[in-house]
């Protein structure tokens, strides 16, 4: 295997600026802007986004999911309740996610409080799930640890079983969380390292915008 030098690896950013006079005001319609982009420049997994929670002790943890609403009240993704990510939240709501679509040369960062969402909303959403993923959200203890595969392959059986003949219901354990932002940073990659990057922070008569040096 040929050894890779990671220090020589790198990329001069090229595509574009981010200015202050053809940005948005209100940045949930910036966040709209370029997520629109991502989606019509078909970039892989445009709505991934990394989430970051602490648990009691402060200690940071980072994974990848799914947005699946986005509004001028937050952004909204779903997951089990019970798993690591809903504990540290549950003990510690302040919350970070990060979009990177490289292909754009741009991330997004926001900071701010997740609240589960409404019962409705998340019976709702689990209502439109295909047939195997809710099968999956009654099988998988996320985050537990289990003595093997044969685990989840043995409750997925019995699930189907279960529900062979009668439409599955949302677990109790399963739902959605809504990100309430204070806090936003648009990133659009820039020459010679001279990124743009523009902070939007929460005000009582509305959004701040400031540039932050790259």
């Amino acid at each position: 295997m040929t050894p890779h030098i990671l220090h020589k690896i790198r990329k001069d950013y090229q595509r574009e600026r981010l200015l202050e006079n053809n940005i948005q005001d209100d940045p949930f319609l910036q966040f709209k802007h370029w997520l629109d982009e991502a989606i019509d420049d078909n970039i892989d997994e445009p709505t991934a986004m990394m989430l970051s929670t602490v648990d009691a002790n402060g200690n940071p943890s980072s994974r990848i999911v799914l947005l699946k609403d986005a509004s001028n009240e937050g952004f909204t993704f779903f997951t089990n309740y019970e798993s690591r990510k809903g504990e540290e939240i549950q003990h510690h709501p302040q919350v970070a996610a990060l979009f990177f679509w490289s292909a754009l040369e741009r991330q997004v960062r926001i900071e701010g409080r997740a609240e589960k969402i409404e019962s409705a909303f998340s019976d709702e959403y689990f209502l439109s799930r295909p047939l195997e993923s809710k099968f999956a959200a009654h099988v998988s203890p996320q985050s537990k640890v289990i003595v093997g595969r044969e685990v989840l392959e043995t409750g997925l059986d019995a699930v189907k079983k279960r529900y062979a003949d009668i439409e599955i219901p949302r677990p109790e354990h399963w739902g959605g969380y809504k990100i309430i932002p204070q806090y936003f940073e648009f990133w659009q990659g820039g020459s010679a390292r001279l990124h743009d990057r523009l902070r939007y922070t929460k005000q009582p008569e509305g959004w701040k915008i400031d540039r932050l040096a790259p």
